[in-house]
This record gives structure tokens, C-alpha cells and sequence, in this order.
């Protein structure tokens, strides 16, 4: 019988602290306290050599529950869409018109944190509705 591991999510991005503070503002995670012997992540990072400061962050689920997300600096951009993105679930249990106002109100919290909205897939009989957005890098994801 196996054993259920825990995850860590990790985001390929450009600017790691940028992208974790938003996903924390998001999912309600929070950023850990910095490693012992400094006291803030700023004294942690002028630690390290010049081309390991700022090249990765963290948050976390406050309760422990939700998944590690760790966000690492590439040199690359975003050019195609995801192949796996998060749901964010806002909308668990509602359905039609009470669904797409859970959506929408959940939406217009995130867009002046830097999040945009790129379109409501209404429900169609088999799925639910659910909203695509983009995270402030251009990560899809979506209100579901």
C-alpha cells in the first residue's frame, strides 16, 4: 500500500518575491519566517552570493494543510499556456447565476492585486462555470 506524499507547487518566473506575495494575497498563504540567524528575508538574502539573491521565495498554507509553493527565478519568459494550472476554488457547492456572482466578486478582489481577467466559461451542462485569469507573470489559472 502506498503512502500519500506531500507537494510542493513550483512557479518558473521572473520575479519570485513579486509572484509569492501575490499567491499569498490570493490563497490566504503567508511567507515563513526567514531562516535562523536572520531576522528578516532581506538579511537572508544579503547572505548569499549576487547571483543566488532574489532567485527564489516561498509561502504557505498557515494551516499547514495546502501545498509548499515555491516561486524560482528563470531567464526565460512566458510564451505558451500552461500545461497545468491551479483552480482556485471559490465557487464549491453554488451553481448558475449565485456561482458566476461567487466568480466575479472573487475576480474583482484580485484584479487590483495585479491579476487579470481573460474569460467566463459559462456552464454547459457537463461543467460548471469557472472564470480564466492570469496571475501578474501571465500564469493562467482559474476562479472555479
Amino acid at each position: 500500500m502506498s503512502s500519500v506524499r506531500q507537494v510542493q507547487i513550483t512557479f518558473d518566473c521572473a520575479e519570485p518575491e513579486r509572484v509569492a506575495r501575490f499567491w499569498c494575497e490570493v490563497l490566504g498563504y503567508v511567507v515563513p519566517s526567514p531562516p535562523e540567524g536572520f531576522a528578516t528575508w532581506d538579511d537572508y538574502g544579503r547572505s548569499l552570493p549576487p547571483e543566488r539573491q532574489g532567485a527564489g521565495f516561498v509561502c504557505m498554507d498557515p494551516t499547514g494543510v495546502g501545498p509548499r509553493m515555491y516561486f524560482q527565478r528563470v531567464p526565460e519568459g512566458k510564451v505558451v499556456k500552461n500545461r497545468v494550472h491551479l483552480d482556485v476554488r471559490v465557487g464549491t457547492g453554488l451553481v448558475g447565476e449565485e456561482r458566476e456572482a461567487a466568480l466575479e466578486a472573487e475576480c474583482a478582489r484580485l484584479i487590483p492585486l495585479g491579476a487579470v481577467r481573460v474569460q467566463l466559461l459559462r456552464a454547459d451542462g457537463f461543467d460548471e462555470s469557472c472564470l480564466v485569469m492570469q496571475d501578474i507573470e501571465g500564469n493562467e489559472f482559474c476562479l472555479d
